[in-house]
């Protein structure tokens, strides 16, 4: 993903609401297959990390990255914004 590819993401999520939080359970299977439905759906998502969580957004960030095979476009603070680029038809793709 290039900068500006990435910046197009990070605006495009300003304005967007968390859809999924990660609290003290951390991230369960069932956690990663309702972020990959997301991300197949919307392509671009956001996901708030509770304080009473274990682990660090940027941790968090990094493994369900991982797990959905996504991109993480930003983590700031509590909040991390996931991307990937849906196999659904029908969808505007917003890359």
């Amino acid at each position: 993903m290039t900068s500006s590819q990435r910046a197009t993401l990070r605006s495009l999520a300003m304005t967007m609401q968390p859809t999924t939080h990660v609290g003290k359970n951390g991230i369960s299977e069932t956690l990663i297959k309702q972020i990959d439905e997301q991300l197949e759906s919307r392509e671009l998502i956001k996901i708030a990390v509770l304080q009473n969580s274990e682990f660090s957004a940027k941790e968090i960030a990094e493994e369900l990255a991982q797990n959905a095979k996504a991109e993480v476009v930003q983590v700031m603070g509590s909040k991390i914004t996931l991307y990937r680029v849906s196999k659904k038809s029908g969808i505007k793709h917003l890359l």
